[in-house]
Order: C-alpha cells, then sequence, then structure tokens
C-alpha cells in the first residue's frame, strides 16, 4: 500500500440502537430488542479494526432509563474508546432521570469537543432546547414550545415535537469551537443527532444557522448525524452532511460504518445497510 492509501486514522459509527426490551413496531420495521445483538456484532467488527475510538450518534436506547442497563455492557466488550451524544428517545424515560442521561452515557459534558491527529470533533446537544429533554420548569421547555408553535404555523415540514434546537449559547459554543480549531490549524468534524441538510422532516428546528455557519468555515468538513433512519447525505458550501441509518430498522440487517480520514477525502466503509461513499476535502 502505498502511504497516500492509508488513512491518517479511523473511527467507528453506529447510529439509533433505540434499544428497549419490547415488541417489534412492525410498520415501522422497527426491532428494538434486536439492537443488543446488532451492536455486539458492530463491535466484533469494530475491535478487528485500528480505530482512534467509536461514537454512537444518539438513540441509544428507546425508552426505560433501565435499558440503559442492558445495552451499555454490550459495549465493554469493545477494545476502542466507546463516545456517546445524545438523541431524542435517550430522554423518553421519567421525569426523575432526564438530569443522569449524560452522565449515564460516561458524557463529559451535554456538549463537549475533543481532538484526534490534528482534527478536532465538535460533538452537539441537538436536544438542549426541546419540549422533553430538558427538566420540567426549565426555561428551554417554555422557548421550545415558543419555537414549535411558530414553526408548525408557517408549516415548516421540520415543526415536529420529536426535534428540538440549539441554544444561543451553544451555537455560540459551536462557533468559537470552530475558530479555535482554525487558530490551531485543526479541521473540524460535527456531530450531532439529528440532521441540518438536506432540508427534512427530522431536521433542527434551528438548521438554517447551523448550516450558514458550517458552510461559511473552510475548516469544517463533514457533519455527521443519525435521528433520520432511512439515511440521507447532502453538501453545502465545502461541508458534507451524512445521516447515518438506523440499527434498530429490520430484524437482521445491521448498520454501522468505519470513517476513514485520508489528508485529502474522507471513506466512509458501510456495512450492512449503511453504504459506502467518498468525501473529498
Amino acid at each position: 500500500m502505498s502511504s497516500s492509501s492509508l488513512p491518517l486514522f479511523r473511527f467507528g459509527i453506529i447510529a439509533d440502537p433505540q434499544y428497549a426490551a419490547i415488541a417489534p413496531h412492525a410498520a415501522m420495521d422497527r426491532y428494538y430488542a434486536n439492537s443488543l445483538a446488532k451492536v455486539a456484532e458492530a463491535i466484533e467488527v469494530f475491535n478487528g479494526e485500528e480505530l482512534s475510538f467509536v461514537m454512537t450518534l444518539g438513540d441509544v436506547i428507546d425508552r426505560s432509563f433501565a435499558s440503559f442497563d442492558d445495552i451499555l455492557p454490550v459495549y465493554e466488550k469493545l477494545r476502542h474508546e466507546a463516545l456517546f451524544l445524545l438523541g431524542n428517545h435517550d430522554f423518553s424515560i421519567s421525569s426523575g432521570h432526564l438530569s443522569e442521561v449524560a452522565a449515564r452515557l460516561g458524557m463529559p459534558s451535554p456538549y463537549y469537543s475533543f481532538s484526534r491527529h490534528g482534527w478536532r470533533f465538535v460533538v452537539l446537544d441537538g436536544n438542549e432546547v426541546s419540549t422533553f429533554a430538558p427538566p420540567e420548569g426549565h426555561p428551554h421547555r417554555a422557548l421550545a414550545a415558543e419555537m414549535l408553535a411558530e414553526l408548525q404555523a408557517r408549516g415548516a415540514r421540520n415543526a415536529h415535537p420529536w426535534n428540538a434546537a440549539l441554544s444561543d449559547k451553544q451555537f455560540t459554543w459551536l462557533s468559537d469551537e470552530i475558530a479555535s480549531a482554525a487558530a490551531a490549524e485543526e479541521k473540524v468534524i460535527v456531530m450531532n443527532h439529528y440532521p441540518v441538510h438536506p432540508p427534512s422532516e427530522h431536521g433542527m428546528w434551528d438548521s438554517e444557522r447551523i448550516v450558514a455557519l458550517l458552510a461559511s468555515q473552510g475548516n469544517v468538513v463533514a457533519y455527521l448525524n443519525g435521528h433520520d433512519h432511512v439515511g440521507n447525505y447532502g453538501v453545502a458550501g465545502a461541508c458534507h452532511f451524512v445521516n447515518f441509518k438506523g440499527v434498530v430498522d429490520t430484524e437482521s440487517e445491521n448498520a454501522f460504518a468505519i470513517v476513514e480520514v485520508h489528508a485529502d477525502r474522507i471513506e466512509i466503509r458501510g456495512f450492512g445497510r449503511e453504504e459506502s461513499r467518498t468525501l473529498p476535502y
């Protein structure tokens, strides 16, 4: 192999296991209990590769805080670092546990960043302004209800209660992270549960400002997400937007990926239902 064909580094991606010990939802083709075996199968593949980390793009569970007790031990077999971000279904739990989800997933905070091999990964909390994730009585709940009503009045296609938005504080933090990465000569990959581009019914309520920011920054290479289980892909500016397919869908077919970062492109190796893609930059 020539050095140009070797990646700088690789990492694994899993999206939307949505595990729960419940019967399947056949009409939606979701097999919640089967996600334990599918995640275990993905981990077996990941363990055969040299990876920097494995990121699960939210919706680790479908419902019930106790579901974490079944699925998180599966990740203990992973020989790489297991990283998480928050999805909407991770908050489909009793209100007393809402403030505990990030800690249960071993996350340093609901949104965070880290650097690997001269790249910065910016991990968003797409649920921050929502009708389900903030504790009861939190101002973000009231703000979310207002935003949702406004979008519904406009007939916006993403005006659904299963979507959400960033707070202005988190949006400013995202902008600052990209700027400090540029100063450090780091390329950026943003990760979130929700899509922002192409526009869809699963998109963040504040997708437009997020896409405008990412598309205007030369060091932002890709935005990776789950949430829309059928998957999707688009480009805005020089930024690639990749929506990974959901693990929970179908009775037996899996969906996960290994992302290989090269000096001039990102190669996504899809497994099962996940597509392989080449993203030049």
